[in-house]
């Protein structure tokens, strides 16, 4: 099927003469027929934050796809699933570049069997290049990486202990958001993790006014790692349950059907476009951070403090209290508690964690915790602040008037939700919309 149609400007040009309105008339009408049938696949393709399944055995969708149609119905979304700062190499076209190394592939290959991964990691052209990319093509951003990593990676080598699952699948988040805490996609998907709003909540993260725990690195950790154990428990082979991350085991599992084989290679070419690269570019990750020194690369000097203190609060307090009663940099709260989304950690709802760097420990506990939460508040605190932030919810809602030609289908694709999002939450009881009237988007 064609996904892209003919527009009603090009077809006055097929159909000249007397009977040109006549037969744009009925050339429109197939156009909006056609057009029916690519909403209802979006529509059935992308899961709706309200209705996504309870589990991930059940997010697999019962209709075929071709490989081409899933690709074209997919390709927006991926785009907008990466987050808006993401910076990889992306600018590189994998599927049409072959880099070239001085490193040969004899070496390559040896360097990854050295690395004794429990993982599977294949060789080829598709992961040669990944593996050139991040060891070669980017040595800023591959040197801000490590250095972050030095605070990060304990963190995920932890969580991913903690259920016994591979410790290598901590590059993962090399993949999905440079070690960028605070990533957030055109989707909607944020964090270190990139999780979308409905599967944070579905593993137990708090989304709230006040609260994003997508953000928590810890938190966010530990969901993702529940998710690839769920993930390996249904397909029994990592690179297939790495793959389930990025589009989800539905596609996954429809990807296993059509090529008849659950082996990673031979599904691999059903795989949706943007997937088909993850497990390239997860090799490379690991490969790059591996043998950084190899290509003289330097990690940058760690941001973040390399001792962290943790406390439990139960009573709203503002960041900048504590640092002007305190003296703990502004900087520092921000960045070791970025789930805090306007800066306050609001006890009063319950008890709440406040990391802060070791060096502030005893400042911290010699100050009385009711003498922070005193100052200022009226200002910092004030009943009026809080009713706003509540008022302003965990999501913005965008107001989009519609235009002629617009249909539910291209408005869902242009702001990455589904047809159904758009016709629940405007309560529409049918496709029709007219020029003028007014959509309620949330993002």
């Amino acid at each position: 099927m064609l996904l892209c149609l003919q527009t009603a400007a090009s077809a006055q040009v097929l159909f000249p003469g007397r009977k040109a309105a006549q037969d744009n008339a009925q050339l429109l009408a197939r156009i909006d027929s056609l057009q029916a049938v690519i909403d209802s696949l979006y529509s059935v393709t992308a899961v709706p934050v309200e209705e996504e399944p309870a589990t991930l055995a059940d997010s697999v969708p019962q209709i075929e796809y071709t490989p081409e149609i899933t690709d074209s119905l997919l390709a927006v979304w991926y785009e907008g699933r990466r987050p808006v700062e993401y910076v990889d190499g992306s600018e590189y076209n994998l599927d049409s570049v072959a880099f070239t190394s001085n490193v040969s592939d004899e070496v390559l290959i040896a360097r990854l069997k050295k690395m004794n991964s429990y993982i599977t990691l294949p060789f080829n052209s598709t992961v040669k290049n990944n593996m050139v990319l991040y060891a070669e093509k980017m040595p800023a951003r591959m040197s801000h990486l490590l250095g972050v990593a030095q605070y990060y990676m304990p963190i995920f080598e932890e969580a991913l202990d903690r259920y016994g699952l591979p410790l290598e699948l901590k590059y993962m988040a090399v993949v999905e958001s440079m070690l960028n805490p605070t990533a957030v996609s055109r989707a909607g998907a944020k964090g270190m993790w990139q999780f979308m709003y409905s599967t944070g909540k579905l593993y137990g993260l708090k989304i709230n006014s006040f609260v994003d725990e997508r953000l928590d690195v810890e938190k966010a950790t530990d969901a993702a790692a529940r998710y690839l154990r769920d993930a390996y428990t249904i397909f029994g082979d990592w690179p297939l349950a790495i793959s389930s991350y990025n589009c989800g085991t539905g596609n996954v599992k429809k990807a296993i059907r059509r090529s008849g084989s659950t082996d990673f290679w031979s599904v691999y070419p059903f795989l949706p476009r943007e997937t088909r690269g993850y497990v390239p570019a997860f090799v490379g990750a690991m490969y790059a951070m591996t043998y950084y020194k190899e290509y003289g690369i330097v990690p940058e000097p760690c941001p973040l403090p390399a001792q962290v203190d943790t406390f439990e609060l139960r009573q709203n307090i503002h960041f900048k209290q504590i640092t002007e009663v305190v003296g703990i940099p502004a900087e520092d709260l921000k960045s070791l508690n970025p789930q805090y989304t306007h800066d306050i950690i609001p006890g009063n709802e319950g008890v709440c964690t406040l990391r802060i760097p070791y060096t502030y420990t005893n400042a911290f506990i010699d100050t009385p915790i009711d003498s922070i939460a005193a100052h200022n508040s009226s200002t910092l605190l004030s009943e009026q602040v809080l009713k706003n932030i509540k008022a302003s919810g965990s999501e913005t809602r965008i107001a989009y008037r519609v235009r002629n030609g617009d249909v539910l289908g291209s408005i869902a694709r242009r702001h990455h939700c589904t047809v159904a999002q758009l016709k629940r939450w405007n309560h529409l009881k049918s496709d029709r919309i007219r020029a003028g009237q007014i959509l309620y988007i949330y993002r």
